[in-house]
């Protein structure tokens, strides 16, 4: 009995012991679990360049300093439809000062993330953009153009909110022409949205470059079958003139019936 009581003594003393040794905090409840790394921040996308296109933006901030555009023109940005378009800054009288700031291979979800640099420092009083056409050639869909080009839009109007926008809708061009019917519901879609917000155009290129039998006119695109060729930019330059002589026609009266 006596050794009972002894050996029940000495093991209450052990407990104790251990007990003192180990910190407060883990005594009481579960054991904590271990500490996870802090989560990752997202970086913003103008913060990151494609080193596909650190070329061409180079050139663009080159170009600046040489010869920094004046506030309230006109830019044109987009894929290589844009940065192939020889002449483009002298074509349109209407308007007065035109930045060129297309770079090739480029997809409308480039145009977005580099807003800060193809766009926002111009502040230009309209903005025409031609992209979407190599989004769906790399298997994107119709809803992601119109996600890339929403993001652009919103961009837009957050930091220039009386720029106005107008978007060429894609072209069919020979080459893709397995991609028609998505073309035309990317088309669709951003039509839609352009009517739903305000100071938002779109602009219909892709009716007048088709045949009677809905096929691509063959004559306006280069031997690649891909890019225009001078009579693909001539039709291109006048149903963009016309569009922005009735949008200049439309405010003009609009102005008018509300002026007092």
């Amino acid at each position: 009995m006596r050794k009972s009581i002894l050996l029940m003594v000495c093991l209450s003393g052990l407990a104790g012991l251990a007990s003192w040794a180990v910190p407060a905090r883990a005594q009481s409840g579960p054991a904590s679990p271990p500490l996870q790394a802090a989560p990752v921040l997202p970086i913003h996308p103008a913060m990151v360049v494609d080193p596909r296109w650190q070329a061409s933006l180079d050139a663009f901030a080159a170009a600046d300093e040489l010869r920094t555009p004046k506030p309230g023109g006109v830019v044109f940005v987009g894929s290589s439809s844009i940065r192939l378009w020889d002449g483009l800054e002298t074509q349109f009288s209407q308007l007065p000062v035109i930045v060129k700031r297309g770079f090739g291979g480029s997809r409308m979800l480039d145009c977005t993330q580099h807003l800060e640099r193809l766009v926002l420092p111009y502040k230009p009083r309209l903005v025409v953009v031609y992209a979407g056409d190599n989004d769906l050639a790399e298997g994107r869909s119709p809803e992601d153009v119109l996600a890339s080009f929403r993001g652009f839009v919103e961009g837009v109007q957050r930091e220039l909110p009386q720029t106005r926008i107008a978007y060429l809708s894609i072209k069919p061009s020979p080459l893709r022409e397995a991609l028609l019917p998505k073309m035309r519901a990317t088309n669709a879609l951003i039509e839609r949205y352009s009517q739903s917000r305000p100071l938002l155009d779109f602009i219909d290129i892709y009716t007048p470059m088709l045949q009677a039998n809905g096929r691509p006119r063959a004559e306006l695109f280069a031997a690649d079958a891909l890019h225009l060729n001078e009579a693909g930019y001539a039709l291109w330059q006048e149903v963009i003139a016309l569009h922005l002589h009735l949008a200049e026609t439309g405010a003009a009266a609009a102005a008018a019936t509300t002026a007092p």
